[in-house]
């Protein structure tokens, strides 16, 4: 199937229907470049989007919404002049530029525009996924996913499955003439279970989705689905109160990477490092891991939830080592803050939409499997453990990223007694100290395996889709804080 180029649906979408053409965008930046500035970029935005969620066999919520408008960005050192419009007609973003050129400071700028396309990669299909299923078959989705998961277990009481898709435009030129388009699908299920016997209630939760239309949640992966939900919450029915104090800890492969995204990840994101605010600043070349711990962001892997062609400032993404066998060897960075650490971009600049800023933000990142003989079986980590926790889901945390430390908590989580894996536990939480743990990685798993399309990330009050993955590890002397 053949499919337009994203420059001629993004002119089709944003710059046609608003009489906009490139001469006029010449226009916008020379009004800006009246006063010195070391970069700008116009970023345009088209975003149509729905939600559907289905609780105890009726439609409870829907919305659809379609958002569009243009942000207008000049920076000058490390200070940045922003202005926003939705509305994408020319006076408006005059209008918008105007008020970015009076905080941009004085003086002559001396950049020249070079009209340049920037080809980006093709990691996904330009689809719009809210066409690919209509509403009522839409609606017949969620109720086979109840369906799966009430006829699993009769102690299942109440299915929360909800479904939401994205269809998103983008096209941002910059101020050397450099410009960049992006047609952006994205798609989820998830579902919610509540189970209940002798009076005690517990949930589960599973879900996923990606980069891709409605037909990836076949009944199979609906099934899946509900299996996952309704297995965690019948294990959490059946868990004892979890212990505290300090003991070896093995985390499961995939999702619970999502405490290396929080608990390191944004320690590596350039901006808190130009600022000297992370536990990793100035670090480039040191040891700063256990032999053996790689990490990467890899923006670049097809069909992926935080995969992008391209960055929100245009630049191609790409894979990013961070640390190579437990030495620092990179950060995550956008334009500016590359600028001014003196080095490359990364394909990491992110922004919730056009009326928010850019700033260095993961992709999909991860630990990879050991190399070699450093690559254990999931199996032989549980069996070198004579007591310990293993924790292979996880719910929310928190992580402050000057320090450091976290806190997170463990929705599915099991004791480990002499190398076996015996009963479930509830209540239990992992504390620490990101960096610190890094160190205290004893085995690495040969099975890394990435999140089934789930996450989302928050930084300075902004959201955009992500992923995280991992091997099973094991890691010796973590703090628990249990209920017991």
């Amino acid at each position: 199937m053949s499919f337009a180029s994203p420059f001629a649906t993004a002119e089709a979408t944003l710059l046609a229907p608003n009489e906009i053409d490139a001469a006029q965008l010449d226009g916008v930046f020379g009004q800006l470049a009246t006063h010195q500035i070391d970069d700008a970029d116009l970023y345009f935005q088209y975003t149509r989007s729905e939600a559907w969620s289905l609780e105890e066999g009726q439609v409870k919520s829907g919305s659809f919404n379609i958002d569009q408008g243009v942000g207008v960005r000049a920076v000058v050192g490390d200070k940045t002049a922003f202005a926003y419009s939705d509305d994408i007609r020319l006076p408006a973003i005059l209008e918008a530029a105007a008020t970015v050129r009076a905080i941009a400071a004085s003086g002559q700028s001396a950049t020249t525009r070079v009209a340049a396309r920037s080809q980006g990669r093709a990691l996904y299909a330009p689809i719009d996924p809210l066409a690919s299923l209509g509403e009522s078959d839409k609606v017949a989705l969620l109720h086979r996913l109840e369906d799966y998961a009430r006829k699993l277990d009769a102690r299942v009481t109440q299915v929360v499955a909800s479904l939401a898709g994205e269809y998103e435009v983008i096209f941002v030129t910059r101020l050397d003439g450099r410009s960049a388009a992006d047609v952006r699908p994205l798609v989820r299920v998830s579902l919610q279970v509540i189970v209940e016997q002798d009076g005690r209630r517990e949930q589960g939760s599973a879900g996923g989705g990606g980069r891709f239309d409605y037909a990836y949640f076949s009944d199979a992966m609906l099934r899946e689905y509900a299996e996952l939900a309704v297995q965690q919450a019948l294990t959490n029915l059946n868990a004892k109160p979890a212990p505290a104090g300090s003991m070896t800890v093995v985390l499961g492969s995939g999702w619970p990477g999502i405490l290396l995204h929080e608990a390191i990840g944004h320690g590596l994101e350039g901006d808190f490092n130009r600022k000297g605010s992370s536990a990793f600043s100035g670090r480039i070349g040191q040891r700063v891991a256990a032999d053996g711990v790689t990490v990467v962001d890899d923006g670049t892997i097809a069909d992926r939830r935080g995969s992008l062609n391209i960055d929100d400032e245009g630049t191609p993404t790409q894979r990013t080592v961070l640390i190579e066998n437990g030495i620092l060897r990179g950060y995550m960075q956008d334009s500016m803050n590359a600028r001014l650490m003196g080095m490359a971009p990364t394909g990491n600049a992110r922004r919730e939409s056009f009326a928010h800023l850019p700033m260095p933000r993961m992709t999909n990142t991860m630990m990879l499997a050991g190399e070699g003989d450093q690559g254990k079986d999931p199996a032989e980590i549980i069996a070198s453990v004579k007591n310990g926790l293993y924790a292979v889901n996880f719910g929310g945390g928190q992580v402050d990223i000057t320090s450091g430390k976290f806190v997170f908590s463990a929705a599915e989580a099991y004791m480990i007694e002499d190398g076996k894996v015996t009963y479930p536990v509830k209540g239990a939480t992992l504390i620490g100290n990101g960096p610190d743990v890094l160190t205290r990685v004893s085995m690495i798993g040969n099975d890394m395996r990435l999140d089934p399309g789930v996450g989302t990330c928050g930084k300075e009050g902004q959201s955009v889709p992500v992923g995280v993955g991992q091997p099973t590890m094991r890691i010796d002397g973590l703090t628990v804080g249990g209920t017991q």
